[in-house]
């Protein structure tokens, strides 16, 4: 009864820990990223946020690189074009490449009439090798960005902007009137109908990476969107 107290209390804290803190004691508990087992005692292997799902326990890194993954859409730029594809430099530690088969439409001709180089492109991980990353744009709202503007954030404070099943990201696009992609790797496109709707949320998504770690981020980042909102 004690352990399930004390998982109900670091769920609504989020509380921080560092590298061999005891998080929660227990079998009932399963150990996830940045976690080990240590007997009964499901142990901190990173610093960062505890967040506690089910029986799942994992801890949020708040600092370090951008690894790629399976699945994850991330925003990167052209940095070169090739016979067969795009490589695009999406701030992580492998090359990535777009190859011409996953674009949603057929191409051919010269490459650079549809991407060039410095062009920003939100994709999709779509494969991970030893030494490369493999991207597609086939999927729903993917693609060449334009306009807007762009912001880069620690990649670890992605989930914190994202919050839980979308809700911090849904309520900044909710009160900026703004297009918002966030991508695992911490780049951000944002565009609005003007330039003062994208610079509010810009400065929305920086309080929340500032204040990352804080009890009650939701209601915090609610009153400051409604002081910027007050201001405008």
């Amino acid at each position: 009864m004690e352990a399930t107290e004390n998982t109900e209390l670091k769920e609504v804290k989020r509380e921080v820990v560092t590298p061999g803190e005891v998080i929660v004691s227990g079998k009932d508990y399963l150990p996830g990223d940045g976690t080990r087992r240590e007997g009964d005692d499901i142990i901190a292997s990173k610093f960062g946020l505890v967040d506690i799902g089910g029986r799942a326990v994992k801890v949020i890194p708040l600092s370090g690189t951008y690894m790629p993954r399976f699945g994850n859409v991330v925003i990167g730029i052209v940095t070169d074009v090739t016979f067969n594809g795009w490589l695009i430099d999406i701030k992580g530690p492998y090359s990535s490449f777009l190859p011409l088969v996953e674009t949603p439409r057929f191409i051919k001709g010269d490459l650079k009439e549809f991407f060039d180089i410095g062009d920003m492109m939100a994709c999709k991980i779509v494969g991970v090798k030893q030494k490369g990353v493999d991207l597609s744009i086939k999927f729903n709202g993917l693609g060449k960005l334009e306009e807007g503007i762009v912001i880069f954030i620690n990649s670890n404070k992605v989930p914190r902007v994202i919050g839980k099943e979308g809700s911090m990201i849904k309520l900044i696009k909710d009160e900026t009137n703004c297009e918002i992609i966030v991508g695992q790797n911490g780049v951000v496109w944002i565009r609005g109908d003007n330039l003062e709707d994208e610079l509010r949320a810009k400065e929305a998504i920086l309080f929340v990476v500032e204040k990352s770690f804080a009890i009650g981020l939701t209601e915090k980042v609610q009153e400051f969107l409604k002081e910027r909102r007050a201001k405008k």
